[in-house]
């Protein structure tokens, strides 16, 4: 028996042979990213089902001195659940750590394992009458840790925060194959270092997620939902300032999108429909608006701030939809836009973020510039403009031609990130820096800041096995 073999045998014992995927055939699906951009090997994937085994796992691993992946449903962005090539690794893929540990509806809290799907999380706090509202169009087949590890976002940020604001607690297992139990559902601690922020957003570089305490919500009893013409971006944040003005806190979404990433979901996905019979409007808003107490008649609520936002010349159409079902048609257009953008072709993507107040000038002063490098370029750009979140996507309409294009991702980077820090933003507001940005991050960070980053992972993880080739 080869030395590898006796690794294998020693993982098999751990988590059961059956759960050592080794044969490539069986590593293939686990091997590649969501987008098919990045493409990684490894001796093996383990697929644990206890925090127990995660740790067991990760001791066998360091001991080797092979380095470690954790991965969830493997439908990140940016390359950071994908073993980098040339470098031996064993993928950890929690799928089967999908257990709800405990539901505390008087405590409004929730524990979920790292393997459990959003959607599943979702499901179970709406079955004990609350909401758990991080929203993502992946949220059948996302799982907890990976969100907590990228920090995810989604379209509710503007209401209820990043998946940063929505963890109380996690329990990890660190580096040298330790489990830290820091499940508190307290939403006051104040006895040092909060630990559990250093692994939020650190893409599994520091340590491998695999339970955690979420923040559960009241469930909004009422909801409502438009979909906008207005006449461009400037005129969309003004309307987000009417709409909080005139609703307040009740603002639960607000999405822009422009009429060419429309114009894709319109070609791809079967059955999308326009939702207003104009069809020269070049942005569009979807606006929601949700609260959690009785008789809020929001509709009209809506209509009435829409009124007024079309007498101050920041609507030029609108629908409010007259039913769930119209309302799940209007997110579907906002949702797809990934998936249409996926069939249509490979695109240079950019998910950045700048204040919403300077959202009008950067898209100006971007399109200026891609004008004057690239001016037949195609530019897709929708998002989450109600809390800065922007993705801005570049392509050519033509496969050769588009071809051709993405060989400049480098130079076309630099261009946009450029822009967004110079209008005070980030190059990547929630799909995380994984391998995609790694270096570009180097551009942009203070020596400072990068020297802060390193020594952190120099002391979790000093012999850098922990999902190396990512963030640093």
């Amino acid at each position: 028996m080869t030395a590898a073999d006796r690794f294998l045998s020693r993982l098999g014992d751990i988590v059961g042979r059956d759960h050592v995927l080794a044969a490539d055939e069986q590593k293939a699906p686990f091997l590649t990213d969501w987008r098919g951009r990045y493409h990684g090997a490894a001796l093996a994937v383990v697929q644990p089902r206890l925090s127990s085994e995660v740790a067991a796992v990760v001791g066998a691993c360091m001991s080797e001195g092979v380095a470690v992946v954790p991965q969830g449903g493997n439908t990140g962005l940016c390359g950071g659940a994908t073993p980098v090539a040339g470098i031996g690794s064993v993928v950890v893929n929690l799928s089967r750590m999908s257990r709800i540990r405990l539901v505390d509806q008087a405590n409004n809290t929730l524990v979920a394992e790292a393997g459990c799907k959003l959607a599943a999380v979702q499901a179970a706090a709406a079955e004990v009458g609350r909401l758990f509202p991080l929203s993502l169009a992946s949220e059948g087949s996302c799982e907890i840790g990976g969100n907590i590890s990228t920090n995810a976002g989604g379209v509710h940020v503007l209401r209820y925060g990043n998946m940063r604001d929505l963890v109380l607690g996690i329990e990890a297992v660190l580096p040298d194959g330790r489990i830290w139990d820091g499940l508190r559902a307290l939403r006051k601690d104040n006895t040092g270092y909060d630990l559990k922020q250093l692994l939020i957003g650190a893409e599994g570089t520091l340590g491998i997620i695999t339970a955690a305490v979420l923040k559960l919500f009241p469930v909004p009893r009422e909801s409502a939902t438009a979909w906008i013409a207005v006449p461009d971006p400037s005129a969309a944040v003004s309307l987000l300032g009417l709409l909080r003005d005139c609703c307040g806190d009740r603002v639960n979404a607000f999405e822009i999108i422009s009429s060419v990433a429309l114009a894709l979901v319109l070609r791809h996905i079967p059955d999308a429909r326009a939702p207003l019979a104009r069809s020269d409007s070049e942005w569009f808003v979807l606006v929601e608006l949700a609260d959690a107490g009785p008789g809020q008649h929001l509709s009209a609520l809506l209509e009435v701030a829409l009124t007024r936002a079309a007498e101050a010349g920041l609507a030029d159409d609108a629908v409010v939809a007259a039913s769930l079902t119209q309302s799940k048609t209007l997110w579907g257009l906002r949702e797809n836009i990934s998936e249409a953008q996926r069939i249509e072709g490979v695109s240079i993507k950019h998910d950045v973020s700048v204040p919403v107040s300077r959202i009008p000038q950067f898209l100006e002063d971007a399109q200026s510039a891609v004008a004057a490098h690239w001016p037949d370029a195609r530019i897709v750009v929708f998002g989450h403009i109600g809390d800065g979140n922007l993705h801005y996507n570049l392509s050519k309409p033509d496969a050769v031609d588009n071809a051709d294009f993405i060989r400049l991702t480098s130079e076309v980077n630099r261009v946009i990130h450029d822009l967004v820090v110079g209008h005070g933003g980030s190059i990547s507001a929630e799909h995380g820096l994984g391998q995609l940005k790694r270096d570009e991050i180097l551009r942009y960070k203070s020596d400072v800041e990068m020297d802060l980053m390193r020594a952190i992972k120099r002391t979790l993880d000093p012999r850098g096995l922990m999902n190396p080739g990512k963030v640093v």
